[in-house]
């Protein structure tokens, strides 16, 4: 990322908001994807150390997303939040509540009322974030329990790990020639598998080798990476057979990612052109699940992701030059 993040959070006790406003360094399309997604949602939405973990979402007008923060002791505090209205690719709005595992609502808890607009800025997308509340001490209280820092930390985050992650698959493929690769997550033993792959196939590490988020120069603007993320694996690219490629990346606990067999592997399709790209993505996620539509990325690509009608996970990536 090359621009500096714009973060203005200010607090207006006389009319009981909290307003922000947020920068990311992406297309308004990957931006509304990663507020709208659960699968996405769990990785960033809830406050270190706490996790997110969504038992429902229906992203639609009266529609619902039941979803708890676990703690580090596994204490899960339950939210519910009603989507009132929705203008896609634009904005949303609703009300977050605490609740129980069964979604009913807690009424001595704060409510509070969201509303979020996307707008599109050159290369950038700013988030228009106003959060209305009924009374000063429900405003108070949230401020209280943290909400600025961790609101903070895990955006921060999201735009970290998704940024280093591409700029060194971009390094890695200095071309356009079509390959097929597999892209392998795990929950933080990356170097040790891919020794073990290296063992095995006998061939050298692509690129610069293991890569891990602390080789990643910090650029103007963004914040340090936290002291538990650094010596975590980044990006590794390793020959195979027949010119194909295994990549893989560390997506642990400590990151919200929560991985179990089947959902930490890809197919990974490089196709030569745009067209084919397209091809591809829509051909292959026909009565499938989308998680990522495909749009031009900030990290140079044009990029989708989804799951197919059969469950297998697919990665669509054109290298843009």
């Amino acid at each position: 990322m090359n621009k500096a993040i714009l973060f203005n959070f200010t607090v207006d006790k006389n009319n009981k908001q909290i307003n922000i406003e947020r920068s990311f360094n992406a297309p308004k399309d990957l931006v509304w994807t990663a507020w709208t997604t659960p699968e996405i949602l769990d990785q960033w939405w809830a406050p270190k150390p706490y996790k997110n973990e969504t038992k429902s979402m229906d992203f639609s007008e009266s529609g619902q997303w039941h979803y708890c923060m676990t703690s580090p002791q596994g204490e899960k505090h339950w939210c519910l939040f009603d989507f009132e209205s929705i203008e896609p690719l634009k904005s949303f709005s609703g009300i977050d509540a605490f609740c129980d595992e069964n979604a009913v609502i807690n009424n001595i808890k704060p409510r509070v009322n969201w509303h979020n607009k996307f707008v599109p800025n050159e290369n950038e997308t700013i988030v228009n974030i106003q959060l209305q509340f009924k009374t000063l001490e429900d405003l108070e209280s949230i401020i209280k329990m943290g909400f600025k820092e961790g609101f903070t930390a895990g955006l921060e985050n999201l735009d970290q790990y998704i940024a280093s992650q591409f700029l060194l698959r971009k390094q890695n493929k200095t071309n356009n020639m079509a390959r097929v690769s597999t892209y392998l997550n795990f929950p933080g033993n990356t170097e040790e598998a891919f020794h073990f792959y290296k063992s095995v196939f006998k061939t050298e590490f692509s690129g610069k080798g293991i890569q891990k988020f602390d080789d990643i120069p910090a650029e103007e603007g963004q914040p340090p990476i936290a002291e538990e993320i650094k010596k975590m694996i980044l990006h590794v690219e390793l020959p195979t057979l027949g010119g194909h490629v295994l990549m893989g990346t560390d997506a642990p606990k400590e990151m919200g990612f929560t991985l179990t067999q089947g959902n930490n592997m890809h197919i990974c399709l490089e196709p030569e052109t745009r067209e084919e790209a397209d091809r591809l993505f829509n051909e292959l996620s026909s009565g499938g699940i989308v998680t990522m539509p495909m749009a031009d990325m900030f990290f140079g690509a044009y990029f989708g992701e989804f799951s197919d009608k059969f469950g297998v996970n697919w990665m669509i990536n054109f290298q843009i030059k």
